[in-house]
């Protein structure tokens, strides 16, 4: 994992999006691929069509842009006890090679972020989206007071392309990358036609997902690499509806920092045992008292596709008990349904209330709707 300079983040400039290394690649040799301001950065929208694309994620392997995706690499003897004291999960047990999801937060609980953190041999490494990469670097640096620790932005110095699919694992088994061996957030430092990479098996709900990182000037061997081997590449709209069918919030769209952890329904950031972290009472005293009244849901809609954010009510109720954040229409063999993500309030649940937003209904799901059979 490379190394850039240290940045001071009190002077880092806000830089208008600019276009994924990919995004820049591919456009030397096309003007055809519309390019979408996400996360951050400006990566390929749509290649060929939404659907055909998602059905390849689901069905085969999709090879998709992570270009809007920035490292932030922690160096330090005190990197351990310092970053476990900073995020929700536990950092000091995380075992080399491995990772985890973890919110940071504020002292009043609200979450300010989200990161996998990965650790290696000697240093951490924190995964974001471009997005929040700097107002995390300086959240960060803010709590660097006596500790030895150094926070190094890989910016310019790494970009990745995921692979997703019940045959991604074949895939690059076949290239030499022995990705079967992986556990789920595990990573393995190894080679793609004499190009180093990183590669992650990332986290996935439906169907298998791998990261491969890489110095940007490798882009074009990698992604011919992939496509060449069979995946289909997939632009932005088919990863984001793939998220939503999956039930997956995004930081800065379903979740923000008016939000609680307990809230997300993301679990797996959090853990109970670790010990003190900033932000740990409020996490602490909502588990012990269960006094959240609202959580994040995934929804099937029936009716009209709204714009959103778009509101949601009891029947004959105007008042707002929830709100849709991310939707997609869902066109897969044998399924389509349009899907949502949003925050409801438990009453309605509890109450088994009929849910509306204007236009249709929509429908709390406890599960991820079963992929069509394969």
């Amino acid at each position: 994992m490379s190394e850039a300079a240290i940045l001071n983040p009190e002077t880092t400039p806000t830089l208008a999006p600019a276009p994924t290394p990919l995004a820049a690649h591919l456009l030397t040799n096309s003007t055809s691929i519309p390019l979408l301001n996400h996360a951050g950065a400006l990566t390929l929208q749509v290649f060929s069509s939404t659907q055909h694309e998602l059905t390849a994620a689901v069905t085969k392997a999709a090879v998709a842009d992570l270009g809007y995706r920035t490292r932030i690499r922690i160096s330090g003897p005190d990197r351990l006890r310092w970053l476990n004291g900073m995020v929700t999960n536990a950092i000091q047990t995380l075992a080399e090679n491995h990772g985890n999801y973890n919110f940071l937060l504020n002292a009043q609980g609200r979450i300010q972020g989200d990161a996998y953190i990965y650790r290696d041999a000697d240093s951490l490494l924190l995964d974001t989206d471009r997005s929040q990469a700097t107002r995390l670097l300086a959240h960060l640096d803010h709590f660097i007071i006596m500790d030895d620790v150094e926070l190094h932005p890989l910016d310019d110095a790494t970009t990745g392309i995921s692979l997703i699919g019940p045959q991604s694992a074949i895939l690059l088994d076949n290239l030499g990358l022995n990705a079967s061996s992986l556990a789920p957030l595990q990573f393995a430092e190894t080679t793609l036609n004499a190009t180093p990479i990183t590669l992650v098996r990332a986290y996935s709900v439906l169907v298998p997902r791998y990261e491969l990182w890489f110095d940007p000037h490798q882009t074009a061997i990698v992604w011919q690499s992939l496509t060449q081997a069979g995946a289909t590449p997939a632009g932005i709209d088919a990863i984001e509806a793939l998220r939503v069918l999956e039930g997956t919030p995004r930081y800065g769209i379903d979740i923000t920092d008016r939000h609680l952890a307990q809230e997300t329904s993301q679990t797996r950031a959090l853990n109970f045992t670790k010990g003190c972290y900033l932000g740990q009472e409020i996490v602490e005293r909502i588990r012990s008292r269960a006094t959240i009244h609202r959580g994040i849901r995934q929804f099937a809609l029936s009716g009209k596709t709204p714009d959103i954010p778009a509101d949601l009510r009891e029947a004959d109720s105007p008042t707002s008990i929830g709100q849709l954040t991310s939707i997609a229409e869902i066109h897969l063999p044998e399924f389509t349904q349009i899907l949502a993500l949003g925050f409801l309030r438990n009453e309605a649940i509890e109450r088994k209330s009929r849910i509306e937003y204007e236009g249709g209904i929509a429908t709390a799901l406890d599960h991820p709707p079963p992929l069509p059979r394969r």
